[in-house]
């Protein structure tokens, strides 16, 4: 049996792409980070999007770096949340050093998200970096 990068609070199945092809090759080191930006949030949070094969980031990004894209490096997730709770995740994950910070905040509650990395500046796009998604 193959162990996946896991927390305490995320589990492996829930951080795998969700393609199908069940891979996890998520960042020990910024799953820790997301750990701790969790332990001081205080509140469960959803994940809509962990790591991504090329190919499931090829059909889920619109992004020009699309199979390519931050998901793939497994140092990116996309957490479902809305309204002032998503402002409490903006900041702590600002203070955490996530570089790359993209939110989506229109449309049913549902829908809305809040992405988190910690790349480096050039490894997709420039960073630090903060950007809304129509």
């Amino acid at each position: 049996m193959i162990t996946m990068p896991s927390t305490e609070n995320f589990s492996g199945g829930e951080l795998m792409c969700k393609c199908g092809c069940e891979e996890n090759r998520m960042s020990m080191a910024f799953l820790n980070r997301l750990q701790e930006i969790r332990e001081e949030y205080g509140k469960p949070m959803r994940v809509n999007s962990g790591f991504r094969c090329k190919n499931h980031d090829a059909l889920q990004s619109s992004s020009p770096n699309a199979g390519n894209g931050p998901h793939t490096t497994g140092r990116a997730i996309d957490i479902g949340v809305s309204g002032s709770d998503a402002l409490v995740l903006v900041e702590l994950a600002r203070g955490y050093g996530c570089t790359g910070i993209g939110i989506k905040q229109s449309g049913p509650h549902a829908s809305r998200f809040l992405h988190m990395d910690d790349l480096e500046n050039g490894v997709s796009g420039p960073r630090p970096w903060i950007w809304s998604y129509r």
